[in-house]
């Protein structure tokens, strides 16, 4: 594993299993990403763009191949230790937030500490996340409280706060007009300059796309042009 990798990935394969069917979501998929890199993945519906995003998230295993995260091979960790290095080594945004209505936007922010079983510093820590992402007069609002563009800055702030290697997001601006989207997207690229912190965008939108250094183009499970080589 080489220092200057965030992401070490070899001969990626992932099969599902449908009945008597096989289903080849992925095969072979090779990829390294630098740490501080911006990278894009775009492709149609059914390229293989989630089950890649849900391997090197390490929400899923792949069937066979090698895959290192921050110097780690964790291609063969059980589900138990594959959360404990999602908690510590990657920050989700998801397009739909995802955060829980009957908690303020600092509580939401403060779950992966938690879960992480950390208390002492968990609420500083929050509000500097929130700090980063300009909410700070907004932490004791409910999800419903916000506009969608608030909603996702507490969704970033969320995936920062364990100071994560890599940020994926995942279609971050699909339930935003397009001037929260911008904002977003200006937002997402300010932290990776500032912090250095990996960024993955999962995409179908060109324009997202063009905040990235790096496009790669899947199709059929595999990688069909790579702009980064």
């Amino acid at each position: 594993m080489k220092k200057d990798f965030v992401i070490e990935a070899k001969d990626l394969c992932k099969v599902y299993k449908l009945g008597e069917v096989e289903v080849k979501a992925l095969c072979e998929v090779s990829l390294n990403i630098k740490r501080g890199e911006v990278l894009a993945i775009m492709g149609p519906s059914g390229s293989g763009k989630s089950t890649l995003m849900n391997l090197l998230g390490c929400l899923d295993r792949p069937t066979s191949g090698k895959y290192y995260l921050d110097g780690e091979l964790v291609s063969h960790l059980n589900d138990n230790q594959l959360a404990d290095i999602r908690n510590r080594k990657v920050g989700f945004v998801f397009q739909n937030f995802n955060l829980l209505s009957r908690m303020t936007a600092l509580a939401n922010v403060e779950l992966p500490l938690r879960y992480a079983g950390i208390t002492d510093s968990g609420h500083k820590r929050g509000k500097e996340a929130m700090e980063q992402v300009n909410l700070s007069n907004r932490m004791n609002h409910r999800p419903m409280e916000l506009s969608g563009g608030q909603q996702q800055r507490v969704a970033i702030a969320r995936a920062l706060i364990n100071h994560p290697s890599i940020i994926m997001a995942d279609e971050p601006t699909g339930n935003l007009d397009s001037k929260s989207g911008r904002e977003i997207m200006d937002l997402l690229v300010d932290l990776n300059k500032n912090s250095g912190t990996t960024l993955i965008l999962v995409t179908h939108d060109a324009n997202i796309a063009d905040r990235a250094k790096r496009v790669i183009h899947l199709y059929d499970g595999q990688i069909e042009k790579d702009n980064g080589k």
